[in-house]
């Protein structure tokens, strides 16, 4: 029997996620409904003079963003190692890491693109210029892509753990610092009228170092959980 190559069997596992968020739509918006009213309270919380809520929207719209994308990461692999799917994937012969990055994948289209389609809005509501839409729109789409790959690290290695959603937690929020400073940062040095370069540019930075790195490190981690 001919063996599917490693596109043709990443691109089947993109599709049967996309199928299966399809069937689960309110698991999947979750992650959005909690950013929306996380950044809709905000305001209530503090003071509505939108002068003020500007000094800080770009930070409030990342702190929501790394929360609520938080929310989906715990069960990105679980699924799949207790119904046997994972193993499979194990012993298939194809690559682990592109298997597992093509899920990774899936999972940022269903949870975090649509928090960066959002965030223009959101941080309208907070009192975000026009001009910052599109540095916002920009750092949210390369941080929550980075965030993925390093939540996809973490669920690999917490899956088999009983309730690994607090360990989780604990090891990508400090991974993710990095992201929330520089993506903030980025946001406020454009409203302020200076140039985003550098933050964007440590942003992507980090992106590629992560996605580069992280196949390899999902595909060791999911190999220890499954053989244990």
């Amino acid at each position: 029997m001919r063996r599917a190559s490693t596109a043709s069997a990443a691109k089947l596992v993109f599709f049967r996620d996309m199928t299966l968020a399809w069937r689960r739509w309110d698991e999947v918006a979750q992650p959005l409904i909690f950013y929306v009213v996380v950044t809709t309270l905000f305001p209530l919380a503090t003071t509505p003079d939108l002068n003020q809520l500007r000094t800080i929207a770009g930070g409030v719209v990342w702190v929501a963003a790394l929360l609520s994308s938080l929310l989906a990461l715990e069960s990105l692999f679980r699924s799949d190692v207790e119904d046997g799917t994972m193993e499979q994937w194990v012993l298939s012969g194809q690559p682990l890491g592109w298997l597992l990055l093509a899920k990774v994948a899936g999972h940022w289209v269903i949870t975090g693109l649509p928090l960066v389609l959002v965030s223009p809005i959101v941080g309208t509501a907070l009192g975000l210029p026009y001009e910052a839409w599109g540095t916002l729109v920009l750092s949210l789409l390369l941080g929550t892509l980075t965030l993925s790959v390093l939540g996809g690290i973490g669920a690999g290695l917490t899956v088999g753990v009983r309730r690994g959603s607090v360990l989780l937690s604990l090891l990508v929020l400090p991974l993710a610092m990095p992201l929330l400073i520089f993506g903030s940062r980025a946001v406020t040095m454009t409203m302020d009228g200076d140039s985003p370069a550098g933050p964007l540019q440590l942003l992507a930075a980090i992106f590629f170092l992560v996605l580069s790195l992280g196949p390899l490190a999902m595909s060791a981690a999911i190999r220890i959980s499954v053989e244990n």
